[in-house]
């Protein structure tokens, strides 16, 4: 039996413990933790204890899970106190019941070291000098500082007194002077580019990151961590347990919970002195302007490029820099737009439509690869508002994982770039993929129960998906014809359909993408199977 919990009212540790009462346990443990009269010397009035609790609770029960399978104990329970507490009232009570005295002990330390470390809880101390402050939890079990450890009469008819263990330290080793539980940039401020002035910098600067995914996952950790004064998170998206490969910041157990809100949580775990916005929707034409507005710097971590384009036209006219990075397979790129130099579109003045290139769902990709982009984007961020030496400038740069290669290439500015940014935005917002939805009226889509109604419906029927798709899972029915996308658009001969055609792919995605190419092409006739092959899968399951 385990749970965790948080509770509003006083902890009634004599009932908790009556709850994990059982005849076949011979060994309890216990930890009580207390609010205290003082923190670092300062005089302390009161608490207040905040808890990020959709994840603080799935984050708990797992780490109870955890501490009964790890050390074979039968009951294990943990509550904390959220909301005002006044001095010696109860903070967090852990309870651990076993067979034996020793599985008790560990279980229980193990509970509150986990529940310290990983669970998104924050206390905001009220000192008597009228100030106040939040406090990460990562050091809350040590606030209070009252451990017990009990072994059942039945077995010893002993008791056992645990001393207090010192969790609070004045500092570090290597830094005697620095305050525990805050923020220690000085590995930092010791570089001779940064220093306290740059730090300072760094506190008054501002950074929205669009997308918390692969590449935003590093770019987010490294600027919190450095300790930018406000971080704004844009991301719809819920997470997925294949996105965990790559998208570190987050745990098995938040599957399904917002990305967006998830880093949030992240965020003030690492650097509580940082400012974090979650926006959890997706950056569109109608709010661009509205969300990057308050930022000094944009970093797009997105894996779409009408996102991409629309953040490009949308900051040249702010007058705001951009970090750009995008990721395929083993490559990526990198390119930092500022105001007066190269934009995106100076290099492509048409958005590539999405769904042509394939995403990491598709494509596949290596966890580290948009690890090291994303990492190079904070590295660029923070250089720009450092204003450090080497940053890259009016140039794109590209490089293959695999093989280690970079290659730089020169931008170019477009004399009426801005001008032509300025035109473009709706435009896009049309021709666009995830950012902006296309509208079903459009008739660029059919759906079809099988492919044997598509068939009797007079279309010729087109698989682009690749080889290996194709034989990795075969379309149900009647036999395709294959032309993978690549051949499809840029084949020689030019694919010429000949009737009306249906193109399939395996979610649909590619195959409204290649039929808006066609179209634009002059192809009138072209369509794209809604949902694509996993569409006509679920049909034959339902």
């Amino acid at each position: 039996m385990g749970a965790f919990r948080f509770s509003h009212e006083p902890i009634d540790e004599t009932a908790e413990r009556a709850r994990l009462t059982d005849p076949a346990c011979g060994g309890y443990s216990s930890f009580e933790g207390w609010v205290r009269d003082h923190n670092e010397d300062h005089p302390v009035r009161h608490l207040e204890y905040e808890a990020f609790e959709p994840l603080a609770l799935k984050e708990g029960a797992r780490i109870i899970r955890e501490a009964i399978e790890r050390f074979g104990v039968e009951h294990a329970a943990c509550v904390h106190r959220v909301g005002d507490l006044a001095i010696g009232e109860m903070a967090v009570w852990v309870g651990v019941a076993a067979r034996h005295r020793h599985e008790a002990f560990v279980a229980c330390r193990y509970i509150i070291d986990e529940v310290k470390h990983r669970v998104p809880i924050w206390k905001k101390e009220h000192y008597t000098n009228g100030d106040s402050g939040w406090v990460n939890c990562e050091r809350c079990a040590a606030t209070p500082g009252h451990v017990r450890h009990d072994e059942a009469a039945r077995e010893h008819g002993s008791r056992d007194r645990a001393h207090p263990h010192p969790h609070h330290q004045a500092g570090t080793p290597d830094h005697p002077h620095h305050q525990a539980g805050t923020p220690d940039y000085s590995r930092q401020t010791a570089l001779k580019e940064v220093g306290l002035a740059g730090q300072a910098k760094l506190r008054s600067s501002s950074v929205l990151v669009v997308g918390c995914g692969g590449l935003g996952a590093p770019v987010i950790s490294y600027l919190a961590g450095a300790g930018i004064g406000k971080l704004g998170l844009v991301d719809a998206d819920r997470l997925e347990a294949s996105n965990l490969h790559r998208q570190t910041l987050y745990a098995l157990a938040d599957v399904g919970a917002d990305k967006a809100s998830l880093a949030a949580a992240r965020v003030r775990a690492l650097n509580p002195q940082v400012e974090v916005q979650p926006y959890t929707i997706r950056l569109e034409a109608q709010n661009a302007a509205a969300l990057i507005e308050p930022y000094d710097l944009i970093v797009d971590c997105t894996d779409n490029f009408a996102t991409k384009f629309l953040l490009n036209d949308v900051a040249v006219q702010a007058g705001k820099p951009v970090i750009f990075s995008s990721v395929y397979q083993y490559e990526g790129q990198l390119q930092v737009v500022r105001p007066g130099a190269p934009c995106l579109r100076c290099l492509w003045p048409e958005a590539t439509r999405d769904g042509i290139v394939g995403n990491c769902a598709e494509a596949g990709v290596l966890g580290p690869v948009p690890g090291t982009f994303g990492s190079l984007q904070a590295l660029e961020a923070l250089k720009l508002l450092l204003n450090l030496p080497g940053r890259l400038d009016a140039e794109l740069l590209v490089m293959d994982l695999l093989n280690l290669s970079v290659t730089r290439v020169r931008a170019r500015q477009s004399p009426d770039c801005p001008q032509h940014a300025r035109a473009q935005p709706a435009k896009d917002a049309v021709a666009g993929g995830a950012s902006v939805p296309l509208e079903v009226g459009s008739a660029l889509e059919v759906e079809f129960d099988s492919l044997e109604q598509a068939a009797e419906a007079g279309y010729e029927l087109v698989d682009i998906r690749e080889p290996h798709e194709v034989a990795a899972t075969p379309a149900p029915g009647t036999p395709i014809k294959p032309i993978p996308m690549a051949q499809l658009l840029y084949g020689t001969p030019t694919y010429t359909p000949t009737g009306r055609s249906l193109l399939i792919c395996a979610s649909g995605r590619r195959s409204l993408a290649a039929t808006q190419e066609l179209r634009a092409r002059g192809h009138a006739n072209v369509f794209s199977l809604k949902g694509g092959v996993a569409a006509l899968l679920a049909h034959l399951t339902a």
